[in-house]
């Protein structure tokens, strides 16, 4: 009787390798042919990853390698994340550049009715008689015929012609785009391109330096804001929500310590792009004329007319962003408990018409910046800007509200007759607007005598882009709006 047969010659060592190859086959007998063997492939599974990489910009997976520094694949990471924000920049950098020359731009009121208006004599009105017209133009005197004269112009002691209206294109300077033609960012955008000081080039004016603030911006805000949840959030604090002063705070922080690169970004935009009246050659030449011959250091961050609007405009931006949607989604009649992880699509819908919201106050706060902005201070020259801008500074944040509500009107676009006959009525002061702005008779009189549509230019850009947030919120899956596309 044989006994069992053992199972510890079949017994292998496991090996410490991942790989799996089939074992050999058991030998039965010798007259087994040996071809078998020999058909049977081996295959071997590695542990090595394949190759996890776009565009070679991505780190291996292989943890058996050592963990070193690869410089070329940071530098190759370094400038196809600069390539990428310098493109994106530069897609949206004709419609910063329209926006903010539409911000800047000064209409007074008094704008439809230049000095050079065309003055004629008064006429005395005939009794009718039983002569005929051939009578009377056969017996007047020629010499006593009324004849059109021109109103003489101001002039200075050198002779020159005083400037005294904004639509006079006699006077008007070579480098300024016309007033009253341009009513959205859109128009000033064909505007700029087409007026022969500027040019299609026109519309990418201080695209480095915005994007290298847009670039800091995204990056030291985290930082800032992460450094000040360490210091004042304890661990321990078992806090359920982190406090709404902190995200505000680490905003207004990060744009105060770069409100110099948007003073830069702000001139290079707002200037002349015709070379002789050129002020700045670049950003590096701005800041140093600033600083030479504005204040230096102190003055270009505590000046309170740039340090004013500076907090205003990077604390309320981000304060109404946190606050708006959280007042308005438990309205929407979706229930009280709204949130983006439950009801994503109305979550969304809130935050845009939180953000329609708030540009009712933001906007009118970025219009008095950057108008603060683009005035010169110390002993620095004023800047010859590519469109009109108020001849008198203003003197703070309060002053230039004030201002732009009483002396600017809003009815824009200005319309152009080119030929208007005069004619007289009761009550009505006798006009000859030949080649002339003249005011529309409709519904929007009052435009014409408040400057509120000025604190507002570029809204309808600004609801373009929450309806397009919005629709790609809801359609693309997204769980939370980008909130950089406000920039715009």
């Amino acid at each position: 009787m044989s006994s069992n047969p053992s199972l510890r010659d079949l017994y292998n060592s496991p090996s410490s390798a991942w790989a799996f190859v089939p074992p050999p086959p058991p030998v039965q007998n010798a007259s087994a042919p040996a071809s078998a063997t020999s058909s049977m492939a081996s295959y071997q599974w590695t542990t090595r990853p394949a190759h996890n990489s776009i565009f070679d910009l991505s780190p291996s997976l292989d943890l058996s390698e050592p963990s070193t520094l690869n410089l070329s694949l940071l530098l190759r990471s370094l400038v196809a994340s600069a390539l990428l924000q310098y493109t994106s920049t530069a897609l949206v950098m004709p419609l910063e550049v329209g926006k903010l020359l539409l911000q800047i731009q000064w209409i007074p009121k008094d704008a439809p009715a230049p000095s050079s208006e065309v003055h004629e004599e008064d006429e005395e009105e005939e009794t009718l008689s039983d002569s005929t017209n051939e009578d009377d133009s056969y017996f007047a005197d020629p010499a006593a015929s009324h004849i059109k004269y021109s109103a003489p112009k101001p002039v200075d002691d050198q002779g020159y012609v005083i400037r005294t209206s904004v639509l006079e294109d006699g006077t008007r300077p070579e480098y300024i785009i016309p007033v009253g033609s341009m009513n959205g960012t859109w128009d000033m955008v064909k505007r700029a391109a087409a007026f022969r000081g500027e040019g299609w080039l026109s519309l990418w004016k201080g695209l480095l330096t915005s994007c290298i603030h847009d670039v800091l911006f995204s990056n030291v805000q985290p930082l800032v804001d992460s450094l000040m949840h360490s210091v004042f959030l304890s661990s321990v604090a078992g806090l359920y929500r982190p406090p709404l002063l902190l995200p505000v705070a680490s905003h207004v922080i990060t744009g105060f310590l770069l409100s110099p690169l948007d003073l830069v970004r702000t001139r290079l935009i707002a200037q002349s792009a015709m070379q002789r009246y050129r002020t700045y050659t670049g950003p590096f030449d701005a800041l140093r004329q600033i600083l030479i011959q504005e204040g230096g250091i102190r003055s270009i961050y505590f000046h309170p007319q740039l340090l004013i609007p500076t907090i205003l405009d990077n604390g309320l931006r981000p304060l109404l962003y946190i606050l708006m949607p959280t007042l308005i989604a438990p309205r929407l009649g979706f229930g009280p408990h709204v949130a983006p992880d439950t009801s994503p699509v109305a979550w969304a819908f809130a935050q845009v018409l939180g953000s329609v919201a708030s540009l009712l106050i933001t906007l009118p706060v970025e219009t008095v910046r950057r108008r603060l902005q683009v005035q010169t201070r110390g002993t620095a020259k004023a800047l010859r800007t590519c469109v009109e801008t108020r001849p008198v500074p203003y003197n703070g944040v309060v002053d230039a509200l004030w201002h732009i509500v009483t002396e600017e009107r809003s009815d824009l676009p200005i319309k152009r007759r080119s030929k208007a006959r005069r004619r007289q009525a009761e009550h009505v002061e006798e006009n000859d607007s030949m080649d002339l702005f003249v005011e529309k008779q409709d519904g929007s009189r009052w435009l014409r005598n408040t400057g509120i549509g000025q604190l507002y230019r570029g809204m309808r850009m600004r609801l373009g882009v929450s309806v397009i947030v919005l629709l790609l919120t809801t359609f693309g899956g997204q769980q939370e709006v980008d909130g950089g596309w406000a920039e715009l």
